[in-house]
């Protein structure tokens, strides 16, 4: 891998490891105070302008204020690579066993951070992600055979949900939600994409799909990953008590089943 100029001024010779945690597929290499993600420039990144990394620059310099994300350190490209150089944020996962073992505060943590999120004002907020946008990204890997599968639930394609993801658009394109809650949201509001320090938020991290997007679409991803990571999905670890729908208490709200399930399933056609 060759690096720009300005990246390797920030890295020089310092160590690193390589993250193999998260589900992205960028390459993410992580030294003492800073994490470089490097990714490859994709036909479906440059025909939807929502998701070129400079916009999720321009997102994340402007959130600043606002909730705590990565400090944006360098933004470089060259002819087939993105090279995002970022300050690292401290603390431990969501789904650390830390705090999967003290369920009532993880709820109480996530929750919260939610509701911070939902108190900014987004009126001037420089990236929208409305359901029409997600839907057309959709099509886009329906059509181009990028959907994988294998690593949906397994109610969502077979006997028991819909034949194909093309028969899954079909169902998401039909039955629309009929109110757009918009808020500021993470876009990917799984455990490990949320770090904690004690009983404090210490920073959210993979913000691919950071912008303005319906209230839902943190509230399903965060429901389905509380459920994965307690259930044995994640780790391996079965925690027999735990329930999530204990987090709709912590949020103060009564959840929206339809909603749910929707933004679950409209997730699997990424």
């Amino acid at each position: 891998m060759i690096f720009p100029a300005k990246i390797k001024e920030f890295i020089k010779d310092k160590n690193y490891s390589q993250d193999d945690v998260g589900m992205s597929n960028s390459q993410v290499l992580i030294f003492d105070d800073m994490v470089l993600k490097i990714e490859k420039r994709t036909e479906w990144k440059e025909s939807f302008d929502f998701y070129k990394t400079q916009n999720v620059v321009n997102m994340m310099n402007w959130s600043q204020d606002f909730v705590i994300v990565p400090k944006v350190l360098c933004f470089e490209q060259s002819d087939e690579f993105d090279f995002l150089l970022m300050s690292k944020i401290n603390g431990k996962m969501a789904c650390d066993s830390d705090f999967l073992e003290n369920s009532d505060l993880l709820l109480e943590l996530l929750a919260k951070t939610l509701k911070q999120m939902w108190s900014v004002d987004v009126k001037n907020c420089p990236r929208v992600n409305s359901l029409e946008n997600k839907l057309a990204l959709a099509e886009y890997f329906v059509n181009h055979n990028l959907v994988d599968v294998e690593d949906a639930e397994p109610s969502t394609f077979g006997p028991d949900g819909s034949e194909n993801p093309k028969e899954l658009l079909k169902w998401l394109k039909e039955n629309q939600p009929k109110n757009f809650e918009p808020v500021l949201s993470h876009g990917d509001f799984c455990l490990p994409n949320v770090f904690f320090e004690g009983e404090n938020l210490s920073g959210l991290i993979d913000l691919g799909d950071f912008g303005v997007a319906d209230k839902y679409q943190d509230i399903a991803l965060c429901y389905r990953s509380l459920k994965h990571n307690f259930n044995g999905s994640f780790g391996g670890k079965i925690y027999e008590d735990f329930n999530a729908d204990l987090l709709f208490d912590k949020l103060g709200l009564e959840p929206d089943w339809e909603k749910i399930r929707y933004y679950t399933l409209l997730d699997e056609l990424f």
